[in-house]
């Protein structure tokens, strides 16, 4: 589970327009058709083969909890891709994105100021570029600690140094001790 691909990705869900489906034998059905066949669903989600027929036939209806949370993120990560690209598009081209977070935050600059790492609850409307950087590391499979980084640099342009209007021998911003991150395009 990484924070901020899963943040990211909960964000790009809000604009869905139909919900995904709810029951177990749903959403074995919709993995089948969308991956053609029973055998390339049952090695995905590691069950027999003979499991997901039975699932699709609704001859189990319940799942245990680690192969329902399986099933979930594996049908929420294909699900409307159409509708996933358009907000991406949009978020990275025009409407930025926000960062609500909660974390310890501190930055490296010149002797004489106050640079002690602290708690900080931050809002904070992110331009599209940073928006792109964001969506194109992801999509390349990028580790969390590099979109953190990302992150980091956007909070610093946006935040500490406003654009570039005040701050401006700031060096580096320090992002961890992470306690509540949230994405929203």
């Amino acid at each position: 589970m990484s924070l901020f691909g899963d943040g990211l990705d909960a964000a790009v869900q809000k604009a869905f327009t139909r919900p995904a489906p709810k029951s177990a034998g749903a959403r074995m059905r919709y993995l089948v058709k969308q991956l053609k066949g029973t055998k390339a669903v049952a090695q995905m989600l590691r069950i027999s083969q003979r499991t997901v027929e039975r699932y699709v036939k609704d001859q189990i209806k319940k799942p245990r909890p680690e192969l329902a949370a399986r099933l979930e993120r594996e049908v929420k990560k294909r699900w409307q891709p159409q509708i996933r690209a358009k907000a991406r598009q949009q978020a990275a081209s025009t409407g930025g994105i926000v960062i609500d977070t909660r974390a310890r935050m501190g930055y490296t600059a010149p002797i004489g100021s106050t640079d002690q790492d602290r708690i900080r609850h931050l809002t904070v409307a992110l331009p599209p570029q940073y928006a792109a950087r964001l969506f194109d590391a992801q999509e390349a499979g990028a580790s969390d600690a590099r979109l953190q980084e990302i992150a980091a640099e956007a909070l610093k342009e946006v935040y500490f140094q406003d654009g570039g209007r005040r701050a401006g021998s700031l060096e580096e911003v320090r992002f961890t001790d992470i306690e509540h991150l949230e994405f929203d395009l």
